[in-house]
């Protein structure tokens, strides 16, 4: 979630955004301060609304039936009506007795090891049931993985992606699919996309190995075939694309063009077809 600025010097690339103490790395030093708090209000509602849009759901539901109630006509109330079940969808599995299964430790892309994000860094949902999946969003730490994971469960960082990828090729997962990630600072591609972090630096093209290329590609690939959406750059964005944001990763060294070829391999391969949910 790189937020230095193409073009300085890497000294001061690091040295643009302060983080706090406690998330600083091991020993003091200035690994992973640039691992940023999404922007929360961003991914809320109406003003009011909590966190996962619950109270500002129902309060929508409750306006809409009170103006049903006082008959604005049949067009309006067919059109409150449809609106209100688009709503509904959305939350209705958080009704008490609706909630969906899930079982611990499960992960959606088959070898990656679970490590569980703070419940303040995601909102519950049932993708693609209520939010439609099409987008996957490139984001690379400005630190380790370590710092990755430490961040994304600590509930005062308030943003988590639902991935990280270590140099090596080893994958955590910290947030399901199913469920909506603070990573992207916009609460409309939070909502559609998938959170992809590498371990690294934006200025330093040697931390983007070949392991780290080929492991993110797999998943990536994955991703796309699962939901059904093109493996381009149109779907598989940087998140220095992400309207309203102010970071500029994955940076001037990630190479997209050796990244596509090997989510497109990586989507061809065999045994490729992987079901979403067990």
């Amino acid at each position: 979630m790189g937020k230095s600025r193409v073009g300085e010097p890497a000294a001061e690339q690091r040295d643009r955004v302060g983080k706090r103490p406690d998330e600083r790395g091991e020993g003091g030093d200035d690994e992973g301060r640039d691992v940023p708090r999404d922007e929360r209000p961003d991914d809320r509602g109406e003003a009011g609304e909590e966190p996962g849009g619950r109270r500002g759901a129902a309060a929508g539901l409750t306006r809409r039936r009170a103006v049903w109630l006082a008959g604005g006509g049949a067009v309006a109330a067919g059109a409150v009506v449809a609106t209100g079940w688009d709503e509904l969808r959305h939350w209705w599995w958080q009704l008490p007795g609706n909630d969906l299964p899930r079982r611990a430790g499960e992960v959606d892309h088959r070898g990656a090891q679970w490590v569980a994000a703070s419940g303040a860094n995601y909102r519950r949902a049932d993708r693609p049931a209520d939010y439609p999946v099409d987008r996957v969003v490139i984001h690379v730490v400005q630190g380790s993985y370590a710092t990755a994971l430490r961040v994304f469960r600590n509930a005062d960082h308030e943003a988590a992606a639902h991935y990280v990828v270590r140099k090596d090729g080893h994958i955590a997962q910290m947030v399901r699919e199913l469920d909506v990630a603070f990573h992207a600072g916009n609460r409309g591609f939070n909502e559609r996309s998938i959170g992809i972090e590498h371990e690294g630096f934006v200025d330093r093209p040697e931390d983007f190995t070949d392991a780290m290329y080929a492991s993110s590609a797999r998943l990536t690939a994955d991703i796309c075939r699962r939901y059904g959406f093109p493996a381009d750059r149109e779907h598989i964005v940087g998140h220095v694309q992400v309207p309203g944001t102010d970071h500029t990763d994955p940076g001037p060294h990630w190479d997209w063009d050796r990244y596509l070829r090997l989510v497109r391999a990586a989507g061809r391969g065999p045994g490729s077809a992987q079901k979403r949910r067990s």
